[in-house]
């Protein structure tokens, strides 16, 4: 088996100036110091005066953007939650049917998040990363910059208010301040790099007792500053003497664990490690135990030193891949374009799609996010061809001896949703 990755390697291309720009948003630093000195280590402050884009961030969401999603989008609950003093506010409470065809009693009702708001609720717009098309487009930049799939939320908060007492989160987030000011107080771990399963509330009392001490940063943002923040970082955040909006997005990392818990799923090939324990073993005592537990570590120790990378990376792609979705194609759009495709039309990759191409015998296989496409191996530098640049010509497609052939090829990978017309 052949592996044909792109440039950029194992699917995922080289930083292009999109993704470059993205992260030149979140951060004044250049992107090798921030990596060195502050991913997944410390947090960082990036004033609007260091940062390359004076307008802030109101082109990714306003608040009258917002308002149109808070009124006259059809938000469903989970997508908006509400919290107060510290409490998220239960979502019927703030949801119901939406009229005449649209009963399901799951949506927003804008009526009773006014009372909320106006009476001191933090307003929680979730998955906008989903949901509105600046920020579709933004996380896909900044999760290519970063490597990771990304979620983007966005907290409206009154005056005065705060939505959250001090916590932690069990991911990395970069805050993105777009229109108030907010107080931000931030305390060090008292768990360095949490899991998901560890979240803050096992350790209240610490979280709470050190949210007492000094605290390690402690700002105000105003519209336009930015703040990443590791994840285990103890925060909280009040809005001033105006409403505020900020972005929260969330970086999905995978973790060291996520290898140890694909390397545990793989070792169920090692006949020593699937043996029963001896007969009439009483496994509620330790002595009893002891010998079984020293021949399984010695047995799982030497599988861990025949794991084979590849496996290990196969399983770390199934689960990062489906996580990052490439940019929305245009259903109509795209069967139009079919219907219209000769050898003078021009093709592009859909933005942000990961792939790999893998020759097996007299086939090659293009493994997706969320499928495998099997071609015959003559079709390898065509399909090459068009993953690996910004527009290509049908006709050009090399490697196929006609353009009937590369036209089948053009309309199954249109088709397929992983090309776009360019």
């Amino acid at each position: 088996m052949t592996h044909l990755d792109p440039p950029g390697g194992h699917g995922r291309p080289a930083v292009p100036s999109p993704a470059a720009a993205a992260l030149a948003r979140c951060v004044a630093v250049e992107p090798a110091k921030f990596a060195a000195a502050h991913w997944g280590r410390t947090p960082l402050l990036s004033r609007a005066a260091e940062l390359p884009d004076p307008a802030g961030f109101t082109d990714l969401l306003s608040p009258a953007d917002a308002d149109e999603l808070l009124s006259r989008r059809g938000l469903r609950s989970p997508f908006l939650r509400v919290a107060k003093e510290g409490q998220l506010v239960p979502a019927a409470r703030f949801t119901g049917g939406g009229g005449a065809g649209a009963e399901i009693g799951d949506q927003v009702l804008d009526e009773r998040v006014l009372e909320l708001y106006a009476g001191g609720a933090t307003l929680v717009l979730q998955g906008l990363h989903r949901t509105w098309p600046a920020l579709i487009d933004f996380a896909r930049d900044l999760g290519t910059a970063v490597g990771q799939p990304l979620q983007v939320n966005a907290y409206l908060t009154p005056p005065g208010n705060q939505g959250f007492a001090t916590h932690y989160d069990t991911h990395d987030v970069f805050v993105l301040q777009v229109d108030g000011r907010k107080h931000w107080r931030i305390h060090p771990p008292v768990l360095p790099d949490p899991l998901e399963r560890q979240a803050w509330g096992g350790r209240a009392d610490e979280v709470a007792a050190t949210a007492d001490g000094p605290a390690a940063l402690d700002v105000v943002l105003a519209p336009g500053d930015a703040l990443y923040l590791p994840r285990g970082w103890l925060h909280s955040a009040q809005a001033q003497d105006s409403s505020s909006l900020h972005l929260t997005v969330g970086v999905r990392a995978l973790t060291r664990y996520a290898m140890v818990e694909e390397l545990l799923a793989l070792a169920v090939e090692d006949q020593r490690l699937r043996a029963t324990l001896p007969f009439g073993t009483d496994v509620a005592d330790p002595d009893a135990i002891e010998p079984e537990l020293t021949e399984t570590v010695e047995a799982l120790r030497d599988w861990l030193l025949r794991a084979d990378p590849a496996a290990v990376a196969a399983r770390l792609r199934q689960r990062a891949w489906p996580a990052a979705r490439p940019a929305p194609i245009r259903p109509l759009a795209q069967a139009a374009a079919l219907a219209v495709l000769d050898a003078d039309s021009r093709l592009a990759p859909r933005p942000g799609l990961r792939w790999r191409l893998v020759a097996k015998g007299d086939s090659v296989a293009l493994v997706l996010f969320d499928r495998t496409i099997t071609l015959p191996a003559s079709c390898a530098p065509a399909v090459r061809a068009l993953l690996d640049a910004d527009g290509v010509r049908v006709g050009d497609l090399p490697g196929l001896d006609d353009d009937a052939d590369r036209l089948t090829l053009a309309r199954r990978l249109l088709r397929e949703a992983v090309l776009v017309p360019a």
